[in-house]
């Protein structure tokens, strides 16, 4: 995964630098989909998105340094973004599961009155 895969002006790209861009590319994006839920909203707002967004993004670059660069620093500053994503989303499920409306196969049964 570090063999070299092409050169842009002296900057040399191989399949590691590629995860590492994806997940640059995805941890700095979430921020405009925010901004783009907050507008819509009129408040600020965070969308699912920006937490799919910074998970993958965590996980990309983590990836990156771990197996990539092997470097410390970059590992420890994604360990804790990729957890809080995790949580986020988590409770975003919670939350979305119940506040469902009950279906009407699992309702109470309707009394007939006899």
């Amino acid at each position: 995964m570090n063999e070299v895969l092409f050169e842009i002006n002296g900057w040399l790209v191989t399949p590691w630098k590629l995860v590492g861009y994806i997940g640059v590319a995805l941890f700095g994006g979430r921020w405009v989909v925010q901004l783009i839920g907050s507008t819509l909203e009129g408040k600020p707002t965070f969308p699912r998105l920006f937490w799919y967004m910074s998970l993958g993004g965590s996980l990309c670059l983590l990836s990156y340094f771990l197996w990539g660069k092997n470097d410390s620093v970059g590992i420890l500053a994604n360990l804790m973004p990729s957890g809080i994503a995790v949580y986020n989303l988590w409770l975003d499920y919670r939350h979305r599961h119940r506040s469902r409306p009950p279906s009407p196969t699992t309702s109470a049964p309707v009394s007939t009155g006899e």
